[in-house]
Formats: structure tokens, C-alpha cells, sequence
């Protein structure tokens, strides 16, 4: 087992979130932890000027601040990632609140390698009596919030809040780079984890509030959105399931959307990823009874 003085590197990818960047910012600095960590903020275009702060801002632990343009929270993620001096890497919406040694017994699992990746509970503001423990896929590939509380294998990992080792991350080439703005970042690495050989997991022991927000503080278009679910399909299933996605395209024009993937290298992603993976999408399926 590792040492657990192991630095961790907290990443949050920031666009126009207004008071909540320092308030997210603050209550991780307040949760007591026995690992020293850093912080980098990936603000991705702000105009809200939620992230200068950051420039002055003295806090007594390491907090950088990059800048990008509006490159998508896939690539604003993995800028985070390249940055990274800790061994493990915690991905984080810049809208939460934590307790006590919730970074401690989130990485545990993976140190003690039970896990390669994981999520702890995550709670509504709102209604923090109401938990989510991990998440599955429906037969319209939506997430769907796990309710038990027990540590068990996750099907997709959270884009509010996981953890993974800097190497595992670093191994399954991090997020796919090509993704646009916003969807299906998390559910893509989640497969991708998986079908690898690699296990992501639910960290009962572990709680945070999520405050979900009633829209985007930014622009999502559907195009993005379906670009990035036929991407994940090309990256990942069989022709059943590639064809069975495009089908599910409804506000945008279906061939323009595959056009663009496959020009973006989708196939030769695909046979990459074929001659990597330890498993298949039918395992996948049926491993967690998702309809698809």
C-alpha cells in the first residue's frame, strides 16, 4: 500500500460560475485531510470573472489557474491532468461542498487496489438527505443515479466528483480529446475504464453536496452534444449499438453528425481501442444490465 501522505491534485474545470468557484475553492481548504494537496482551476473562458481571484488568492496550499477558450470540458480536463504533480487526480464540478477526509477515503479503494477509479456519494444542496452512489446508463444512454449504499462496481463515474491515479489515467490516454463543450465526457472514460481491463467504483464512506444547476451557465448546442455520444459510439460499441445511437439523433441532422466523426478519426480511434480493450461492449452491457 502506498503512503498516505501522497499528494493529490484537485482539478476543476470553471466557466462563469460565478461566487461558487471560491466557495468550492474554500470548503475544500476547510475539510480536514491528511494528504497534502493541490488545486488547479481550468477556466475555460469565463466572462463572468468568477476565476480572478485566483491570481491573488493566498491560501497556504498550491492553487494554479490556466486559461483556455472555450475548448470543452473534455480538453479543459485534460489540461488539468498534464499540469498535475499528484498521484492521484480528483475531477471536480466547481459547485461542491465537502467533509471531513472525503479526499482520504475517496482515494483508499485505489491505494489499496480495490479500485482504479471512484466516486463518493453525492447529494442535491437542496435535499442532502437524498444520495447518489455511482451511476448506470438507461436504453437511451442517460444517466441514471445508483441508490445503495454500498461499495460496489460503478458503470459510469460522475462527472461531479471522481477519482482516479494519475497513471491509470494517463494509461487509458485521459479524456477523448476530439469531444466538443460538453456531454458525455464522463460516461465515455467510464467505458473506456472498463472495457480496459480497469474497475471504477462507489465510495459510500464519502459524501458531498452537488448544487445542480436548472440550466447551463454556457452554451450547449445539440450538435455538440450528439457529436460526442456518435464519437463514444464509434470509440466503443458494435454496429448494432452505432446504429441504434445515430437513431437516437432527433434535433440535428444525423449524417452531418457522423460525417463529422468520422472525419475527426473516429475509426482508426476504434481499432485502436479494439486492440487495446480487455473486454467488449456486450460485456459491458450485461455486466450492469443496462438495455442497449
Amino acid at each position: 500500500m502506498e503512503q498516505s501522505t501522497s499528494l493529490v491534485t484537485l482539478i476543476f474545470p470553471a466557466k462563469n460560475e460565478g461566487k461558487y468557484v471560491r466557495t468550492t475553492i474554500e470548503s475544500a481548504l476547510r475539510a480536514k485531510t491528511d494528504h497534502p494537496f493541490e488545486m488547479i482551476v481550468v477556466d475555460d473562458g469565463s466572462t463572468d470573472q468568477s476565476c480572478d481571484f485566483i491570481d491573488t488568492y493566498e491560501c497556504g496550499k498550491p492553487i494554479k489557474r490556466l486559461r483556455t477558450e472555450g475548448v470543452g470540458l473534455a480538453k479543459a480536463k485534460n489540461l488539468g491532468a498534464e499540469h498535475a504533480q499528484g498521484d492521484y487526480l480528483i475531477f471536480c464540478d466547481a459547485h461542491l461542498f465537502f467533509e471531513d477526509f472525503w479526499l482520504d477515503r475517496l482515494i483508499e479503494p485505489i491505494q489499496k487496489g480495490l479500485a482504479d477509479g471512484t466516486t463518493p456519494g453525492i447529494a442535491s444542496t437542496n435535499s442532502p438527505q437524498i444520495i447518489g452512489y455511482g451511476q448506470t446508463l438507461n436504453q437511451n444512454l442517460g444517466v441514471q443515479w445508483n441508490v445503495w449504499k454500498r461499495f460496489v462496481p460503478s458503470a459510469v463515474l460522475p462527472g461531479g466528483c471522481y477519482a482516479v491515479s494519475k497513471s491509470v489515467f494517463s494509461d487509458i490516454g485521459g479524456f477523448d480529446q476530439e469531444f466538443r463543450v460538453w456531454g458525455y465526457e464522463d460516461v465515455e472514460i467510464s467505458i473506456k475504464m472498463w472495457l480496459f481491463g480497469y474497475r471504477c467504483y462507489a465510495q459510500p464512506t464519502v459524501k458531498i453536496l452537488h448544487l445542480f444547476r436548472q440550466e447551463h451557465p454556457y452554451t450547449v448546442s445539440y450538435e455538440y452534444f450528439y457529436y460526442n455520444m456518435m464519437r463514444m459510439a464509434y470509440s466503443h460499441f458494435n454496429e448494432e449499438r452505432i446504429e441504434k445511437s445515430k437513431n437516437m439523433i432527433k434535433h440535428a441532422d444525423p449524417e452531418q453528425i457522423v460525417a463529422a466523426v468520422l472525419e475527426d478519426g473516429a475509426l482508426k480511434q476504434r481499432e485502436k481501442y479494439r486492440a487495446r480493450r480487455k473486454y467488449d461492449d456486450d460485456w459491458y452491457m450485461k455486466k450492469f444490465r443496462i438495455p442497449f
